[in-house]
């Protein structure tokens, strides 16, 4: 628990120290993969003094604490959405993969394995809805078909439909009533539907 290899032949490498190298440090802010080797009192000295800011302007620092707030992963008002395709947003770590002691010697999982893939920069493609058994018969029924997703025109349909077939429009002929109250029941399934819009 101490973070000490204990399988380390290295030799401290505080100037003038001469003991075992058991514990790694980054070498700088910027090479935190890359170590230096020390004993526990110089690498405790070493930690004491680092400063992983150092040189940072008061903007730098700024944003980097914004980021922190939300783990250095991007953020965006919820009816605004992502100002950026999330295909640009990098992974905080880079190539995390290699972090962890892959390598990659045919360039198979390259620049990108870590990036996340999410949608391409065309508009999706807007899934269309799904109807009920009862609602599609309903729509077989006014002749319609199961694309239309606007109230307003299955109405229209309606309409029409009523007009053609009402005794009072056919001279008091009743031959069309079963059909009349298919029609009638079809328009009273559509209109509770939500799947339809005006």
């Amino acid at each position: 628990m101490s973070g000490a290899v204990e399988s380390s032949t290295r030799t401290c490498e505080w100037p003038g120290c001469e003991a075992n190298g058991k514990y790694r440090a980054p070498v700088s802010p910027e090479q935190l993969n890359e170590y230096k080797w020390f004993c526990i009192d110089h690498v405790r000295a070493y930690n004491k003094a680092w400063n992983f800011f150092e040189g940072w302007s008061e903007d730098e620092l700024d944003a980097q604490s914004r980021a922190d707030r939300t783990w250095e992963r991007p953020t965006w008002d919820l009816k605004d959405g992502p100002k950026i395709g999330p295909q640009q947003w990098p992974h905080t770590e880079g190539q995390a993969w290699a972090r962890w002691g892959f390598s990659d010697p045919l360039d198979v999982l390259g620049d990108s394995a870590t990036q996340n893939p999410g949608r391409t920069d065309e508009a999706p493609k807007r899934r269309f809805r799904r109807l009920t058994r009862e609602e599609q018969r309903a729509m077989d029924t006014l002749g319609m078909p199961h694309e239309t997703e606007s109230l307003g025109a299955v109405r229209a349909r309606y309409r029409e439909l009523v007009k053609d077939l009402h005794p009072d429009m056919n001279g008091g002929a009743r031959g069309d009533e079963a059909r009349l109250a298919r029609v009638i029941r079809a328009w009273d399934i559509v209109k509770k539907s939500r799947s339809f819009k005006d």
